[in-house]
């Protein structure tokens, strides 16, 4: 399940296939990928991953249509929401909180507001600076023509930019669409999830293994879809076909935070504690669009959890990318976000592809791990890694 992302899902096909070509290589392994196929119900994109032999059917599972139809909004429904949603986070107590639990993603996230409310100002002053240009007999009439001339130039530079380098229109949408699904004004995706826990749900009566991984934003809605086959069916996960569930680049608690979260804090709490379920966190403290210090159930104000669940991994970034590109891309937060959904450069580190696809399933890796309780962050023994 990918993260709020407006992009067709044959994009994160070709991804997966480039970095698997990658993979192949620095590993000396074979692996094809089959062309993708879009479900008739359009709810998910299909493709098949071979890996010297070993045989995986990748789903993903699509939401981008939600997405584009709240990204990107219009400036006027951005100067009406983002204030009122700002108002009530103050008002009950959230921000606090945030920035305890997440600390660099809460930057970036207020960062993002505070240079759209910046924009905002300079859009202002560019426009009463062109008024203030015209001949007195009409200036009383640019006190009607300021707001719109200001809407136009904020419009216009919202565009120039496309709110780079921090994709400001990103993550000023995104932390709506976060905020609305949690005080529940977001019907659509409710209803996507529960589509999503048939998909996953039926996929139990022809697998060897079921893994839903949860990048970015479906960190908490891949637990809500989890939460959805449970209660629909208690039992899933306990008749010999194992389930996991990984989240990656995980952003739990910023939704969790909010006092009108109550399903989604209650669908972290219902898996967590299921023994049916298994759950990695894959970590990375270089990633600025992820939370990553706390266990997610404690960050979230929750009962304090079972040792090791989840079972937590960190990831380096040098062990991914060369050095010289870390320095090129570090303040590209997009790309670093993504850094963990593709191939790395050692072959003893945690590399997506081989992941998902190698011959060792994802919950015996998961048991592994657990049991290696002093495992050196940021790499992986040889011999805890499918290769």
């Amino acid at each position: 399940m990918p993260g709020f992302d407006p992009r067709e899902p044959e994009t994160y096909w070709g991804l997966f296939r480039r970095e698997s070509r990658l993979a192949a290589v620095r590993r000396a392994l074979s692996i094809t990928v089959s062309d993708p196929v879009r479900r008739p119900d359009d709810l998910a994109l299909d493709w098949d991953v071979t890996l010297d032999g070993h045989a995986t059917r990748y789903t993903l599972l699509r939401w981008d249509d939600i997405v584009r139809a709240r990204f990107p909004r219009s400036n006027l429904r951005r100067l009406r929401e983002v204030p009122a949603l700002w108002w009530r986070l103050v008002r009950c107590g959230y921000v606090a909180p945030f920035r305890r639990e997440a600390r660099r993603f809460a930057r970036v996230i207020f960062g993002v507001h505070v240079i759209y409310g910046l924009l905002l100002t300079l859009s202002l002053a560019l426009a009463a600076a062109v008024l203030a240009l015209l001949p007195e007999s009409v200036r009383p009439w640019s006190l009607f023509a300021a707001p719109l001339l200001a809407y136009a130039v904020l419009a216009l530079l919202m565009r120039l930019t496309r709110g780079k380098p921090f994709y400001v229109a990103h993550l000023v949408d995104d932390t709506a669409f976060t905020h609305d699904h949690a005080s529940g004004v977001e019907p659509r995706m409710r209803a996507r999830l529960d589509a999503f826990a048939d998909i996953i749900r039926a996929a139990e009566a022809g697998a060897s293994e079921i893994v839903v991984i949860g990048h970015s934003s479906s960190s908490f809605l891949g637990l809500e879809a989890l939460d959805r086959v449970l209660a629909r069916d208690p039992e899933f996960g306990t008749r010999g076909t194992p389930v996991s569930f990984v989240s990656i680049g995980s952003v739990i608690p910023w939704i969790t935070l909010d006092p009108l979260a109550t399903e989604t804090r209650d669908a972290l709490a219902r898996v967590a504690a299921s023994d049916a379920i298994g759950w990695l966190d894959v970590r990375a403290k270089w990633d600025w669009l992820s939370v990553h210090q706390r266990n997610p159930l404690s960050a979230s104000n929750l009962p304090a959890p079972a040792d090791h669940r989840p079972v937590e991994i960190h990831v380096k970034i040098d062990d991914l990318i060369e050095k010289r590109i870390i320095a090129r891309r570090k303040w590209n937060l997009f790309r670093m976000h993504f850094q963990l959904l593709m191939s790395s450069r050692d072959p003893e580190a945690f590399d997506y592809v081989v992941f998902v696809a190698g011959p060792e399933p994802i919950h015996g890796l998961i048991d592994r791990w657990r049991d290696v309780r002093e495992q050196p962050k940021g790499r992986l023994a040889a011999d805890h890694v499918a290769v």
